[in-house]
């Protein structure tokens, strides 16, 4: 079982909204409180699913819908939507983008509602962002995705001639797929890590499980490119164990797909990208070790700088978020 200290009442603490996690106790261990109960977690998933499956489809039909009515001329709305759907026009990046940003406040409507804890708590066990460790983490993953990016030119050479449309794409790019990025960290290496997390003491359990939901909710893949997804899922989740936070997989995702759309914008079309099943295994090899470079890197940032890697109540400030 995990090693921390049970949960104490504080009475200093008593009348404090939100409750506290256990003294000690690792990231994905959080949720663990003195009104735990196996079902909340369960129940917490299973809401944060079904919730976004509802909101992917509301907020991509209203998006889109207001592009084709403000935008489109003689086109139908259906053929509207399945081009744009499928990124050959900017809105559909948009309207999946915001779609998928949205599970942060679904995280936190769960974290708040199903759990009774602060939302901070999904940030790191300080709990808050840690800016100054997300901003270094953010270089390192730049460094790490250029050394991958070039590894895979030396193997497969590429014409850089921009598609049609590209600077559209582009600022939907830079504006909201950080969004989008942050969105899935939160959710998965947040939130589900958490909540299976805290089923069973061992820190391989939530890390391991996250990883595959993460994988499998990228839908149809290949072996190699699930391997990979599921790769990218564990090394992040074990940043989040090891540094107690979701800062470094937050950087790495964030630069990871503006990175891989603006390429496919310059040398290919998005499109291509968004319908991409398959990959072959050198590919994933490159893609795997440039996550993997990352990761140790990233790690040794937040040793150097000392990160918290677990609860320490003593150094909470009291308040409800």
């Amino acid at each position: 079982m995990a090693r921390f200290a049970p949960w104490r009442s504080d009475p200093a603490r008593a009348e404090v909204p939100g409750l506290l996690p256990p003294d000690g106790a690792p990231y994905q261990q959080v949720l663990r409180t003195s009104q735990y109960a196996w079902w909340r977690p369960a129940l917490g998933v299973l809401l944060g699913l079904s919730m976004f499956m509802l909101m992917t489809t509301l907020i991509s039909q209203a998006v889109i819908r207001l592009a084709w009515a403000t935008t489109a001329a003689d086109e139908s709305y259906q053929a509207y939507y399945t081009a744009a759907y499928a990124f050959r026009r900017p809105p559909g990046m948009l309207a999946l983008n915001l779609a998928i940003a949205a599970l942060i406040p679904i995280s936190w409507l769960l974290i708040t509602m199903v759990h009774q804890v602060a939302p901070r708590w999904l940030s790191s066990v300080r709990p808050r962002l840690r800016w100054r460790y997300l901003a270094v983490c953010l270089g390192v993953a730049v460094i790490a995705t250029a050394v991958s990016l070039v590894s895979q030119l030396f193997i497969q050479p590429v014409h850089i001639q921009a598609q049609q449309g590209f600077w559209a794409f582009l600022v939907v790019i830079i504006l909201t797929s950080p969004l989008q990025a942050a969105g899935e960290e939160v959710f998965f290496r947040g939130y589900v890590l958490q909540a299976l997390g805290s089923l069973y003491g061992r820190p391989w359990f939530g890390v391991v499980l996250s990883a595959v939901l993460f994988a499998a909710f990228h839908g149809w893949q290949n072996l190699p490119l699930f391997v990979d997804r599921l790769a990218f899922g564990l090394l992040a989740a074990a940043l989040v164990w090891r540094t107690g936070g979701l800062e470094a997989g937050i950087a790495a995702h964030v630069i990871n797909n503006v990175f891989a759309y603006t390429f496919a914008g310059l040398t290919g079309t998005i499109a291509g990208l968004r319908a991409l099943k398959e990959i072959g295994w050198l590919t994933a090899v490159i893609d795997v070790g440039g996550f993997a470079l990352f990761a140790v890197l990233a790690y040794l940032v937040a040793r150097w700088l000392k990160v918290q890697t677990r609860v320490d109540l003593s150094t909470v400030r009291p308040r409800f978020e």
